[in-house]
């Protein structure tokens, strides 16, 4: 062969070899969390319940720490003075839907069916409760938590997914009892996994947040009530904990609302 083409190929080849390591070293670099953190977690509550401003606010006030409340209209104007309070204070308002429409094999939702739903009826009302929130508190939610984790509406052949309803009005729609973290290079900011941590104690959390670590992903913690115990209760004994974790820099965890990690992660993947 001709020497000049032998080495034009070998050449070649040796860019080849050197993006292929380049390639892999990317795909195995940790994500750049902000200030060479090692993992991000986000707290959030759902449903605007009474013991959330009542008493987890003020919690969260004394630790700086900012969480996202995924509301409901009706229930904001029962605590009006306390989340004009929260937002005040800096924590993310999300749009938990006008009405709380689960599939209706709860009977309490059997007047508000998601099996009843059209997609039309669902984006209407997600406006809907955007425009309350907004008149209520002065905020509009950039974010959404689907009520009871379903994500569905219409029934056998007809039912359709109202993700990419989400997806068009908000910048995250978070799922709920997932049982994984989320991968800030891959995960669908419509579908982000949300895991419970009402009931939880915070060695559990931990090992939730530990194991996101090693691989450098985002923990949504997902909660309702604010109190010592009970049923859907994030304990404040559990929270206390976690916020003193959250604050010591020696556990390299950022800790923010969902929208403003959503809002990082996409800035990130798209080099801005």
């Amino acid at each position: 062969m001709n020497t000049k083409y032998t080495n034009l190929l070998l050449l070649l080849c040796l860019l080849l070899l050197k993006n292929t390591i380049v390639l892999a070293q990317s795909a195995n670099a940790p994500f750049p969390w902000p200030e060479g953190k090692s993992v991000a977690v986000s707290l959030s509550f759902d449903d605007a319940r009474l013991s959330q401003v009542d008493t987890g606010t003020a919690l969260l006030d004394r630790y700086g720490v900012k969480a996202t409340f995924f509301v409901v209209p009706s229930s904001v104007e029962q605590r009006l003075e306390g989340w004009k309070k929260a937002v005040v204070a800096g924590h993310e308002i999300g749009n938990h839907s006008l009405v709380h429409p689960c599939s209706g094999n709860f009977l309490w939702a059997r007047e508000k069916a998601l099996e009843e739903y059209t997609l039309e009826k669902m984006q209407t009302e997600l406006q809907e409760a955007n425009q309350r929130i907004q008149t209520l508190l002065g905020v509009t939610p950039e974010t959404f938590a689907y009520p009871c984790g379903q994500a569905f509406v219409g029934r056998g052949q007809q039912t359709k997914s109202y993700v990419p309803v989400v997806a068009k009005l908000f910048t995250a729609g978070r799922g709920w009892l997932d049982e994984a973290p989320n991968d800030p290079a891959y995960c669908d900011m419509a579908q982000l996994m949300g895991i419970e941590m009402d009931g939880k104690d915070f060695d559990e959390i931990l090992t939730v947040i530990e194991a996101a670590k090693a691989n450098g992903h985002w923990v949504v913690l997902g909660g309702h009530e604010i109190g010592a115990e009970g049923p859907q209760t994030t304990r404040l004994a559990m929270l206390e904990q976690l916020l003193q974790y959250a604050n010591d820099p020696a556990n390299s965890l950022w800790i923010a609302p969902v929208g403003e990690v959503a809002k990082y992660i996409n800035q990130q993947r798209s080099g801005r």
